[in-house]
């Protein structure tokens, strides 16, 4: 169970993606009823701390923190600096890292920070990721990487790695819903004004998403379909709905929400699946019908190819954190 956790900071530490690991662990939600994180940020040495943008940080402690982190998280830092400052790259932290792994505890890195993981080895024969303007440099420097570019994270348990800045929100996010289940990680997203997840977003590797937009010229089309999601829909029906011709209709949807009608649907159908599978006892079948899929096969099908997993075993993993 995830109790206490320990944020590694370097010099050159960028604010945003510091800020993304103190806001997702370091609040105290517990007026929520949400758990509460023994917390720190620490350093090579403690002291002042230079960020990437001009200002300093103060930070009260060392490394002796790391020992007792269930989760270690890197935030990003000019990723130039592992090759130009070994000196931020000692022994001790190198080897604070490995034994943090070596006996249970995770690591999460937001973008640039899976350069500090590469550095200590704990990339070499495993899936990962960074910003994508990173990951041919990344898979350069360490090359038993074995580095995914089109993801926004990767859980390779007990390494989780995060694409750029808001990536390391859906990674924390999912770490969130893998401890404590989907209600608890609604109501942090809720507080931190997110969606809970992007599209894919609970697969062991997650797909990119779709690029979010405001869709403003098929916003009731849209609506109609997420309140319509266990009825039959077809392009020609929904582009009658519209008044475009399907071809218009399917060239429209695409340019505003980054995908297909049908993906949109099928990704909504299995969203809505995982709710009831958190949440209820209904039989296999009953999600199916209820999700649009129609039968116990599709939904399977359907759920496997975007999550990895069974309806069933999912059940079994996270309805007991949600009841």
């Amino acid at each position: 169970m995830l109790r206490n956790v320990a944020v590694l900071v370097f010099d050159g530490v960028a604010p945003f993606e510091l800020g993304v690991l103190c806001e997702s662990f370091g609040v105290d939600r517990s007026a929520q009823g949400l758990p509460v994180f023994d917390f720190a940020v620490c350093a090579n040495q403690p002291g002042r701390v230079r960020t990437s943008v001009g200002f300093d940080i103060t930070v009260e402690h060392g490394l002796e923190v790391l020992d007792n982190a269930d989760l270690i998280g890197i935030p990003a830092i000019p990723r130039h600096m592992v090759a130009e400052r070994p000196d931020l790259y000692t022994e001790g932290v190198m080897t604070a890292l490995r034994d943090a792994v070596a006996r249970g505890s995770r690591v999460l890195s937001v973008c640039s920070g899976a350069f500090v993981l590469g550095a200590a080895g704990l990339l070499d024969d495993r899936r990962c990721t960074t910003h994508w303007m990173y990951t041919d440099e990344l898979a350069q420097r360490y090359p038993r990487a074995k580095v995914d570019p089109d993801v926004l994270y990767v859980d390779e348990d007990p390494v989780i790695t995060s694409a750029g800045t808001a990536a390391g929100l859906d990674a924390c996010l999912h770490l969130w819903r893998k401890e404590f289940g989907a209600e608890m990680a609604a109501m942090v997203a809720r507080r931190m004004v997110i969606p809970p997840h992007r599209d894919g977003g609970q697969a062991q590797f997650v797909q990119a998403p779709v690029r979010p937009t405001s869709a403003p010229t098929l916003a009731g089309i849209i609506d109609y379909m997420e309140m319509h999601l266990d009825e039959e829909m077809t392009v020609e029906g929904l582009a009658g709905m519209a008044t475009m011709s399907p071809r218009t209709f399917a060239r429209r949807f695409r340019a505003e929400t980054g995908t297909t009608p049908y993906e949109w649907l099928v990704a909504r159908r299995v969203a809505a699946a995982q709710r009831m599978l958190e949440r209820g006892d209904d039989t296999i079948d009953a999600v199916a019908s209820a999700t649009g899929f129609g039968t116990a096969a599709a939904l399977r099908h359907h759920f496997s190819r975007r999550l990895d997993t069974t309806p069933q075993a999912y059940r079994a993993t996270f309805r007991h954190r949600t009841t």
